[in-house]
């Protein structure tokens, strides 16, 4: 009798454990590949982006939450988009700005940049956040493209603003001269 009745337990929990880690486990390789390599959603933290991101930042403690393109992120960079990337002060940070200027354009610098105007190495570019108070190129010079880990391509939360980034329609700050080529 008791030989039947361990049997049944061992049967019943090792059976539903079993079902449930199939069931449920399967999903987490898949997923960490996803979040690495295709897509993750990020939430927008600080006043850099204000107003773009966070329009109401200093009214709520509510926060944007986004979706962040990883497929090849530093490829094709365009004036206007969005970014996320490591921050080159320290690496386990990541950042979210806007790239205003490409390689072989002419940016007029805002302080603390020790230069008025700046021209974008290759393989580097400009970024600057769309507030006042954001620690970006001006602080730190132009970003190797190589440390750009996403785009982002969607606001998820809060509903009323949810949709694509449009970033195309942004009007970029005077005092970008851009490069007669552009390299992509």
């Amino acid at each position: 009798m008791a030989a039947r009745w361990g049997a049944g337990i061992r049967n019943g929990f090792l059976g539903q454990f079993s079902h449930y880690l199939i069931r449920y486990a399967t999903w987490i390789p898949p997923l960490v590949v996803f979040n690495g390599w295709v897509a993750e959603i990020t939430q927008i933290n600080g006043p850099s982006m204000y107003p773009y991101f966070n329009p109401r930042y200093n009214e709520s403690t509510r926060r944007d939450i986004v979706l962040v393109s990883k497929w090849y992120p530093d490829r094709h960079l365009k004036r206007g988009m969005i970014v996320t990337f490591r921050n080159p002060l320290n690496p386990k940070g990541k950042v979210v700005k806007r790239v205003v200027g490409i390689a072989g354009d002419v940016v007029r610098t805002k302080a603390p940049y020790p230069h008025e105007y700046v021209q974008v190495p290759e393989g580097h570019i400009w970024v600057e956040g769309d507030g006042d108070k954001t620690k970006d190129s001006n602080y730190y010079g132009p970003i190797s493209a190589c440390l750009v880990t996403g785009r982002v391509t969607h606001i998820l939360s809060p509903w009323d603003r949810f949709g694509r980034v449009k970033w195309w329609e942004h009007n970029l700050r005077p005092g970008i001269k851009k490069a007669r080529y552009v390299l992509e």
